[in-house]
């Protein structure tokens, strides 16, 4: 899958035939318009402007890729931060599978709106539901949506992948909203961000027992900042999706996966990662040290599909490539 070949957009998309490799497709849950459009003195649950995004991590974007005349300026520029940086993604599983990936908005920037139905469905196996819509967004799953993904997840092979992301700052009380900022650390965050109204509607449609919380800023190495290595359960991992993966994202506030339900042989956590100690936060003031950070649901009654849970930013490069997090890619698109 070549990186020079040329770019293609606002298209019909081609059905991938079966032969073999998985079939990889990305649905980004947002509407694309009302994203970019929030009010940019808004304080609260909305993306960040290019603009704060240069101001913030400067000189990283200074040059004339990023200028007005060639990028995007506004929120619209950093929605689109998030599509580059999955391209690394996208080209291993092209390569590892035979296939491309096909990207999929539920509005998109031409203001197209699309459903996950058959159209989506028919020619994937691995679906990967990234949750970054806000919660202000109102986005739900629809009934029509929920059978077809029941359908779909009765066929043998499928992979529902679910990457809803973090909810920072849920509360009213101030003074706990700026210890979470003073937490993660990342001035590009809001005191409050809420994300993935579409994802939570959709895991309670099909009755996984998991809650999106919290941003936490993962724990590094003591006299490093190199991330702390994941605490695996790879005994419960038969789907070896985190075969020599010591690592996730370096990602400053990632979800905790709370379960609503008790773990058994049906919800795994496969993995926990440690937080930062050394920044207060109520989750690890409540005596926790660790937080879900991958689950997986093996086939189970009639669905006879896999779901995941992990967080989005673990296929993006925007907060770091490495060599752990593209065998994590490569055991997912791969998996038998």
């Amino acid at each position: 899958m070549s990186s020079s070949s040329a770019r293609t957009y606002n298209q019909t998309h081609v059905a991938r035939p079966a032969t073999g490799g998985r079939r990889v497709s990305i649905y980004w849950t947002w509407s694309y318009p009302a994203e970019a459009q929030r009010d940019p003195a808004a304080m609260a649950n909305r993306f960040s402007t290019i603009t704060e995004v240069r101001n913030v991590i400067y000189p990283a974007y200074e040059t004339p890729e990023f200028d007005a005349a060639n990028f995007l300026q506004g929120i619209a520029g950093t929605l689109e931060l998030f599509h580059r940086s999955a391209l690394s993604f996208q080209n291993l599983a092209g390569d590892a599978t035979g296939h491309p990936v096909a990207v999929f908005q539920r509005v998109d920037q031409a203001g197209y709106h699309q459903p996950i139905d058959e159209r989506i469905l028919a020619d994937t196996d691995t679906l990967m539901v990234f949750g970054l819509d806000h919660l202000i967004s109102g986005l739900d799953v629809t009934s029509t949506e929920v059978e077809a993904i029941q359908e779909w997840l009765r066929r043998e092979g499928t992979c529902l992948l679910l990457a809803p992301h973090h909810d920072v700052g849920f509360t009213d009380d101030l003074a706990q909203r700026q210890m979470e900022y003073e937490h993660h650390g990342d001035r590009l965050v809001p005191r409050q961000q809420r994300f993935s109204q579409y994802t939570r509607s959709l895991m309670r449609a099909l009755d996984v027992p998991v809650h999106n919380t919290w941003g936490l800023r993962p724990a590094v190495i003591d006299g490093t900042a190199e991330i702390a290595p994941l605490t695996t359960f790879r005994d419960l991992d038969d789907r070896g999706l985190l075969r020599d993966v010591p690592t996730l994202s370096f990602h400053q506030h990632l979800p905790h996966y709370e379960l609503t339900a008790a773990a058994d042989s049906t919800l795994r956590v496969l993995a926990r990662q440690r937080v930062d100690p050394t920044r207060p936060h109520p989750f690890t003031a409540a005596g926790n040290t660790e937080f879900n950070a991958m689950i997986w649901m093996p086939p189970t009654g009639d669905r006879a599909g896999d779901i995941v849970l992990v967080d989005s930013t673990h296929f993006t490069t925007l907060f770091g490539g490495t060599d752990s997090l593209r065998q994590l890619w490569h055991n997912l698109v791969t998996m038998p």
